[in-house]
């Protein structure tokens, strides 16, 4: 399933790509107004303001765009960070909604190796007492997504993300724990 998700993600960003006239991205400007050039993804505020997330979404828009599918409609991309740094065994999407009456937060880890790893994602709200959700295995694509939906933005600005990745051995290659979103 994961894999028939992503194949209709990547055909469908190829054929806007081929119906959108060609467009020269820069690594440094790749937003038009505030969305991924070259994709229909729409970055938020925070993203649109993050050269390292214009940058990996310039760099990768079939990931972005499969990643942005996955999370589903109303979805902008909050950051995309490359981890465990620059040898980018994993990529972490972080996309946020806020529509009247309803916010959400949707991460999605991207497996960047060639094998499938052990691998985890946790995603928890601005709550106290509320449940993480999780979503752990072992993955060749990608773990998630993870979402949390609320009708307070409180509970989804500030929510705590964390994403793993572990050797054959069991050594953890990726353990990052950060904001999901934009948070003081």
């Amino acid at each position: 399933m994961r894999n028939l998700v992503r194949t209709v993600a990547v055909g469908a960003s190829l054929v806007a790509a081929v119906l959108v006239s060609p467009q020269a991205v820069a690594q440094d400007a790749p937003v038009t107004g505030h969305r991924v050039a070259g994709t229909s993804v729409q970055l938020s505020a925070a993203g649109a303001q993050d050269a390292q997330t214009r940058a990996i979404a310039a760099a990768a828009p079939a990931a972005v765009t499969a990643s942005a599918t996955l999370c589903g409609s109303g979805y902008e991309l909050e950051f995309a960070e490359r981890l465990p740094d620059s040898r980018r065994y994993g990529t972490l999407f972080s996309y946020v909604k806020s529509t009247v009456g309803k916010h959400g937060v949707c991460v999605v880890f991207d497996n960047n190796t060639s094998s499938a790893k052990k691998m985890k994602l946790k995603l928890c709200p601005n709550l106290s007492g509320a449940a993480c959700k999780v979503d752990e295995g072992s993955f060749s694509q990608y773990a998630g997504p993870v979402k949390y939906e609320s009708s307070n933005g409180l509970h989804v600005m500030c929510s705590e993300v964390t994403a793993l990745m572990w050797d054959s051995n069991g050594k953890a290659i990726i353990d990052r724990v950060r904001s999901a979103t934009l948070c003081d």
